[in-house]
């Protein structure tokens, strides 16, 4: 397993990681679990307990500067938080293998992939459990029943969209896995906290989790 920081394009100049602030049963902090994985780097973890509603303790919120997970601290204190800002930074400092793309054409392609199974899948699996779902009033504080339903068609648009593409390409931003799938994977893994599945038809789509499943960032 690597070392943030040791290497990479200018890397030695930057501020390593020094923590990562983790909350395990949660989606977004696994894009950057499976990313760290992928590319071998291993950083020491603060567990938050979000459903104690640690991340809105004040000591947290003044040390972090918002309730979101994951955040990484770097080790000359800067914080830094969203998951995909923070993968990129992990991607400066650690190259390859490189998840979001080797030149500017490849990263936006990627990107573009990316913001895609954000706003078709991912989210809209967020907000049939953070708005449908009681207990996550502690995360969403303010609830909207309807917004979960009106999502709960969105969700098997989302996966019948997915399946169509990955008939046509092995990966989902094309030829190489990259962060498009581990967002991905994260979304249809979470889908069992809405009690929704993979549809039979979507034999392409099930055909690719299966090959994501075996990677090593999934596995680990």
């Amino acid at each position: 397993m690597g070392e943030a920081g040791e290497d990479g394009r200018g890397a030695a100049a930057l501020p390593r990681p020094v923590r990562l602030y983790d909350a395990a049963r949660a989606p977004n902090p696994r894009r950057v679990r499976i990313f760290l994985a992928e590319k071998g780097i291993t950083l020491p973890v603060r567990e938050l307990a979000i459903m104690q509603g640690e991340h809105f303790a004040p000591e947290h919120m003044a040390k972090i500067g918002t309730h979101h997970v994951p955040a990484l601290e770097l080790a000359d204190g800067t914080i830094l938080t969203e998951s995909v800002a923070i993968c990129r930074y992990l991607e400066a400092l650690t190259p390859e293998p490189p998840l979001m793309g080797r030149d500017p054409l490849e990263a936006a392609v990627i990107e573009m992939w990316q913001r895609r199974v954000e706003f078709q899948l991912f989210m809209p699996i967020g907000f049939v459990l953070r708005h449908g779902n009681p207990a996550m009033q502690v995360l969403e504080r303010v609830q909207c029943p309807e917004w979960a339903e009106a999502n709960r068609p969105r969700v098997l648009e989302g996966l019948n969209w997915l399946d169509r593409r990955l008939q046509t390409s092995p990966f989902i931003a094309g030829d190489e896995f990259s962060i498009a799938d581990i967002t991905g994977i994260v979304a249809i893994d979470f889908m069992r906290v809405i009690r929704q599945k993979i549809p039979e038809e979507c034999s392409a789509l099930a055909e690719w989790a299966e090959r994501i499943h075996a990677r090593p960032g999934c596995v680990a």
